[in-house]
């Protein structure tokens, strides 16, 4: 067996591969795109703000209408290797229209780079928005964070973060985090069509794999997916949240039947919709 009981890659990327999941991916494709250009102009945001000393780091400020507001980032997916904060921006009109300052994060993707430096660039994120929040009216104590698919893997580790050992940042420096039809366990990824473009090993795997990075201590974390979504997804994220309740941890899952995994995020663009209440309630503003 490649991993666990399958046998062969085509079994293992007719469980990953998504966009082959979908009877016509290019109408998700533009979804995304007519929403997020809208979102943009509706919102007026703060684009390609740099956080980092690379071009690829930087991330999109949708502020609040309001001074000391919370603040919110969110993690794009593409399986680590494609995609944009631009392609993403519709995940904050929801959230600030219920009063909060969404941050969109942009990273390097790989084969240019490796997963490490993918989430240390999260990380490095992270750290920019609580040390810069009063440039942008934010509230640095009230900072959460949320991610699809890849980014669900990078919510679950930024979770994971040192933030007091490696940052000199508060331990609790991230209050919540939501991961989104997440990626737990890099381990069938070596074994797919993804690894040309991630070029994983061992080792890599081994230290960006949530699963194994279970944090002692870590603010509450939400673990969801869409009910369409495929059986591995469901594993995945089933198995991890059940990890993270049992190391003593605050977890739950959310419910999102007939969601598959792009219309997912769908709830992200109505402040009423279970997968924003969720957020605001982990916030403290529903």
């Amino acid at each position: 067996m490649l991993y666990r009981d399958f046998a062969t890659q085509a079994e293992l990327d007719a469980q990953y591969d998504v966009e082959n999941s979908v009877p016509d991916f290019g109408v998700y494709v533009k979804f995304f795109l007519e929403n997020s250009a809208r979102v943009r102009a509706k919102l007026a945001p703060r684009l390609d703000v740099p956080f980092g000393p690379t071009k690829a780091e930087h991330l999109d400020l949708y502020p609040a209408q309001r001074e000391g507001a919370p603040i919110h980032m969110f993690i794009h997916g593409g399986y680590w290797h494609s995609l944009s904060s631009k392609e993403f921006s519709l995940v904050a009109e929801g959230l600030v229209d219920a009063g909060v300052t969404v941050a969109v994060n942009n990273y390097a993707l790989c084969p240019a780079v490796t997963m490490s430096e993918i989430v240390r660039q999260n990380r490095a994120a992270v750290a920019w928005l609580y040390r810069n929040a009063a440039s942008f009216g934010g509230d640095a104590a009230r900072l959460t964070v949320s991610g699809h698919s890849a980014g669900g893997h990078l919510t679950a580790m930024l979770m994971a973060t040192d933030w007091a050992g490696d940052y000199g940042l508060p331990a609790d420096l991230i209050k919540a985090g939501c991961a989104i039809s997440g990626l737990f366990d890099l381990e069938p990824f070596q074994f797919s069509w993804l690894q040309p473009k991630l070029r994983l090993n061992a080792e890599e795997i081994a230290r960006n794999s949530p699963i194994h990075h279970l944090p002692r201590r870590a603010g509450p974390l939400i673990v969801t997916l869409g009910g369409d979504e495929s059986a591995e997804f469901h594993r995945q994220s089933r198995e991890f949240l059940g990890a993270w309740t049992a190391n003593g941890l605050t977890g739950s899952a959310l419910d999102l039947p007939g969601r598959n995994h792009f219309t997912v995020l769908e709830g992200y663009m109505d402040k009423t919709s279970p997968l924003c209440l969720a957020i605001l309630g982990q916030i403290g503003e529903v």
